[in-house]
C-alpha cells in the first residue's frame, strides 16, 4: 500500500469545507476579519494624509530655497568673473584710511624756517579822477612781496626784504603766518644790492631765521624757496630745487633806461621763484637762511632760472642798513660812460686813444672838491685800470669800488689822457660830503 497514492485524498480532507468548526473558532475568525477591515480603512486614510503632508513639506522647502537663493544672489553675482559690485550696503561704502605722518629733510627744514617768512604789502598814494572830475588821492596796495624775520631786539623785530618790494611805499603792512597784520617802519634800503630792512613790533613774533653760510653751498645741493608767489593768496608757498650755479653775475637796470647799471652777484637756482617771492627765504636742508630770493629771468624761452642774493653778501648790507639806514659807500666824485658807447670818431678825434684801446670808462664830468678833482682827474680821461685790476665797463668800476674799497681808502688808477697813459692816486670819501 502506497502513501503517495493517497496524497490527493489527504488534500481533499484538509480542504473540505464541510468540516465542522467549533463556536470558538468561528468567533475568532469573525473578530480577525473585523480587525483586518479596520486596518484596511486606517491604512487608506493614512496614505491620503501622507501625500498631503509630503506636498506641504515640499512646498515649504521650495519657498525656503527660493528665499535663500534670493538673499545669496547679489553676493554670488559679485563673485562671478567680469562683474562689479553695485551694493549700497554700509559695509561696502566704508573707506579704510591709513594715517602715516611722513617726515623728510625738506619738511623738517620748512617747519624750522617757514614761521620767519612774512608777507609785505606796499601801500602807495594813488591819484584818481580825471579832467572832468576833481582829482583825489587814496592809499592803495600797489604790490606785495615777502620778507624774512632775522632778529628780535627788545620790542622790535627786524625783517630783511628786497628794495624793489618797499620802493615808493607810503605805508608798509606785514602779514604774519597766522594771518594777523602789523604796521611796519622802513629802517633802511640800498638800491645797488636790492636789499632793505624794515621793523615791526616783536610781541607776536615766534620764529626768527637762522643765518647759514652761502659760501659752503655746493652745486647740486638741495635748496628750498619759501615766499608768497603772486600775492598773499598763496602765502607761505614752498618750492624745492638745487643750487644751479654759484658766483653768478646778472646785469641790473636801476634807472629804467634799459641799460645795465650794475652786476648783481647772485646764486642761481631752479627752485620756482615768481613775482611775490621777492624778499623771501632760500634755505638749505638744515633750515638755515642761505639767500634772499630776488629775481628770475622772465622770458617764454627760459625755464628754471631764479636768483637769490647770497646771505654772506647780504649780511654786511643788512648790518649797515640797520645801523645807519643807508649804505655809506666810497665815491670818487665823477660821472661815467662806457667807452663802447662812444662813437669811433670821437674815440679817435676827441679822446685820441690808441687803436688797440677798445674798452674802458670815460669820465664825462668831475665834481668840484671831490677826491677825483683833488687828485687831478680831468674830464675825458679814460679809466682802464684800478689797483692793478683791468676795468672794461662802468660795472667793473662800481664792483671794485663798492665791493673792494672803503671810505678813506686810497685808490690808484691808470687813465688815458689825450693818448697818453697816466697814473693817479686819490683818497676815497663818503658821497654825503660832496
Amino acid at each position: 500500500m502506497s502513501y503517495f497514492n493517497d496524497d490527493d485524498k489527504n488534500s481533499d480532507f484538509l480542504n473540505n469545507d464541510e468540516v465542522q468548526k467549533s463556536p470558538l473558532q468561528e468567533r475568532l475568525e469573525r473578530e480577525e476579519k473585523e480587525m483586518q477591515e479596520k486596518r484596511s480603512k486606517k491604512k487608506g486614510s493614512s496614505n491620503g494624509g501622507g501625500k498631503g503632508g509630503y506636498f506641504f513639506s515640499g512646498l515649504v522647502g521650495v519657498i525656503i530655497g527660493a528665499l535663500l537663493v534670493w538673499l545669496m544672489l547679489p553676493g554670488l553675482v559679485n563673485q562671478m568673473p567680469g562683474t562689479t559690485s553695485s551694493s549700497t550696503g554700509k559695509n561696502d561704502t566704508t573707506i579704510n584710511q591709513v594715517a602715516t605722518e611722513v617726515t623728510t629733510d625738506v619738511t623738517s627744514a620748512v617747519d624750522k624756517a617757514s614761521g620767519a617768512v612774512v608777507g609785505i604789502t606796499n601801500i602807495q598814494e594813488v591819484a584818481s579822477g580825471g579832467f572832468w572830475n576833481q582829482q583825489t588821492t587814496e592809499d592803495t596796495a600797489t604790490g606785495s612781496g615777502s620778507g624774512v624775520i632775522y632778529k628780535v631786539d627788545g620790542d622790535k623785530a627786524f625783517i630783511v626784504t628786497n628794495n624793489h618790494v618797499i620802493e615808493g611805499a607810503k605805508q608798509l603792512e606785514v602779514t604774519m603766518q597766522d594771518g594777523s597784520k602789523e604796521q611796519a617802519q622802513l629802517v633802511g634800503s640800498d638800491v645797488w644790492t636790492d636789499l632793505a630792512v624794515i621793523s615791526i613790533s616783536s610781541k607776536d613774533v615766534k620764529t626768527v631765521a637762522t643765518f647759514g653760510n652761502s659760501d659752503v653751498l655746493k652745486q647740486g645741493e638741495t635748496v628750498i624757496a619759501i615766499g608768497n608767489p603772486l600775492g598773499l593768496e598763496f602765502y607761505g608757498s614752498v618750492t624745492t630745487g638745487v643750487v644751479s650755479g654759484k658766483d653768478r653775475s646778472v646785469p641790473v637796470d636801476l634807472n629804467g633806461d634799459k641799460v645795465a647799471d650794475w652786476q648783481q652777484e647772485v646764486l642761481q637756482t631752479d627752485a620756482a621763484i615768481n613775482p611775490g617771492n621777492s624778499g623771501g627765504a632760500l634755505v638749505n636742508l638744515a633750515g638755515e637762511l642761505v639767500g634772499i630770493n630776488s629775481m628770475k629771468i622772465a622770458e617764454s624761452s627760459v625755464e628754471g632760472l631764479g636768483f637769490s642774493i647770497p646771505i654772506n653778501s647780504a649780511i654786511p648790507i643788512i648790518e649797515e642798513l640797520e645801523k645807519n639806514g643807508e649804505m655809506k659807500r666810497p665815491t670818487m666824485g665823477i660821472s661815467l660812460v662806457d667807452l663802447t658807447d662812444v662813437p669811433a670818431f670821437y674815440q679817435q678825434q676827441t679822446l685820441k686813444l690808441p687803436q688797440d684801446v677798445t674798452t674802458g670808462v670815460v669820465i664825462t664830468d668831475v665834481v668840484a672838491n671831490s677826491p677825483a678833482s683833488k687828485a687831478g682827474v680831468q674830464q675825458y680821461d679814460v679809466i682802464v685800470e684800478m689797483d692793478g685790476e683791468k676795468i672794461e665797463t662802468s660795472i667793473d668800476l662800481r664792483k671794485h669800488l663798492y665791493n673792494d674799497k672803503k671810505i678813506g681808502d686810497k685808490l690808484t688808477m691808470k687813465v688815458y689822457r689825450q693818448g697818453k697813459l697816466v697814473e693817479v692816486t686819490l683818497t676815497l670819501t663818503n658821497s654825503d660830503s660832496l
